[in-house]
């Protein structure tokens, strides 16, 4: 049984599925594990005929599975996830609607998952904000 299971574990070929969701769109690239190289991408765009259905949970769903069989094609077996909303200083710091949906969906294909990060940019000092020296006087 033990010899069994590291033989299992010398056959995955590890990719990395970098998510990005906003309440716009989900973006699913999958690169190899430098992420330098492009393997397969995705997007809600990609799947759906409305601007406004873009970033739903079944688009995302569907924009995983696109990019999962792509990246089946070409040997990928496992992946980690890493998951991005807009962020920074004037985007929300959660995933859109589709970052659950599209993890779940490359679960289903069959991909071993590692590890699951979310990379959201933080603001360490951006632009300076409005309202005056004073502030915002209400």
């Amino acid at each position: 049984m033990r010899r069994q299971q590291t033989e299992i574990n010398l056959n995955l070929r590890w990719g990395v599925a970098h998510i990005y969701s906003s309440y716009n769109n989900t973006i699913i690239h999958i690169t190899d594990l430098t992420g330098c190289e492009t393997i397969a991408k995705g997007s809600g765009g990609m799947v759906v005929k409305s601007d406004r259905l873009e970033s739903s949970p079944t688009a995302a769903l569907h924009a995983a599975k696109l990019a999962a069989e792509v990246a089946r094609e070409k040997g990928i077996n496992a992946l980690h996830i890493k998951i991005r909303a807009p962020g920074g200083h004037n985007g929300p710091p959660t995933p859109g609607p589709g970052a659950q949906a599209a993890v779940r969906a490359l679960s289903r294909m069959g991909f071993r998952i590692g590890i699951i990060e979310e990379v959201t940019g933080l603001p360490t000092d951006g632009c300076r904000q409005r309202g005056g020296k004073r502030g915002r006087r209400v």
